[in-house]
C-alpha cells in the first residue's frame, strides 16, 4: 500500500449529506473481480445520464475538478451497506483523502484499510472548505497526516484526529497483509516446528 504522509492538491466539492455506499458504487457493479476499475463507475448514477453520456452538471465531470485528489462532502458520508467497493472506487478514481463532518463507522474503517484517509472536521471548517472549492477555481488544501493538520493558503489551520494504529499503518504504507508479513520470520519458524502430518503454509505462495 502506498504510504500516506502529506497530500496537497485540488479539492472537489460534493455538497450533499448522507451519501450512502450504493450511491458511491451502485449494486450492479459489485460483481467485478479485484479492486481495480471501480473509478470509472464512482458515483455512476449521478455522473452519467441513463443513456451513458456524462452529466455535465455533476461535479466530477466539470473540467476544473477532474484532477482532484481530495473530496470535501457533507456529514454521514459512506452510510448504508458495508461494501468495501466504495473506498476502492474513491481510491481508484484518484482521491487520497475525504474531508467531512462525520463518516459512517464501517466506511471509515474500510477507507483506512485501503489507504484512503477520512478526515473529520467541525462543520464550520468543512463549510469553509466547501465554499472555497465551489467558488475558487484551482482551490487546493494540504492534508498532513504527520502533523494531523489540514491547511490552505487562505489561513485555514484545522487539526484532526486519527486512531494511532491506523495512523502508523498509513504513514508506513501497511495494510493487513503488510502487517502480517512483518512477522514472516516468526511465522516461518513456527511452521518449521509443526508436526509433519499437519498442513504447512508458506508465505511465499
Amino acid at each position: 500500500m502506498e504510504p500516506f504522509r502529506v497530500i496537497e492538491g485540488l479539492v472537489a466539492p460534493l455538497d450533499r449529506t448522507n451519501v450512502d455506499t450504493d450511491q458511491i458504487v451502485p449494486k450492479q457493479f459489485l460483481k467485478r473481480v479485484g479492486r481495480t476499475g471501480y473509478g470509472e463507475v464512482l458515483f455512476h448514477d449521478w455522473r452519467y445520464h441513463a443513456d451513458g453520456t456524462p452529466n455535465a452538471e455533476f461535479v466530477l465531470n466539470k473540467p476544473m475538478y477532474r484532477d482532484a485528489v481530495i473530496l470535501v462532502t457533507g456529514r454521514n458520508f459512506g452510510c448504508g451497506s458495508s461494501r468495501e467497493h466504495a473506498p476502492w472506487a474513491l481510491r481508484d478514481y484518484g482521491f487520497r483523502a475525504i474531508i467531512a463532518p462525520s463518516f459512517a463507522d464501517i466506511f471509515r474503517n474500510n477507507c483506512l484499510r485501503n489507504g484512503l484517509l477520512p478526515v473529520e472536521l467541525p462543520e464550520d471548517q468543512v463549510t469553509r472548505i466547501m465554499k472555497h472549492a465551489l467558488s475558487d477555481p484551482g482551490y487546493s488544501v494540504r492534508v498532513d497526516l504527520e502533523q494531523m493538520l489540514v491547511s490552505d493558503l487562505l489561513g485555514l489551520h484545522a487539526s484532526f484526529e486519527v486512531d494511532p494504529f491506523w495512523r502508523r499503518c498509513l504513514l508506513e504504507g501497511l495494510d493487513e497483509i503488510g502487517l502480517t508479513l512483518r512477522h514472516e520470520s516468526a511465522i516461518t519458524e513456527y511452521e518449521s516446528r509443526r508436526p509433519p502430518w499437519l498442513p504447512k503454509v508458506s508465505l511465499g505462495e
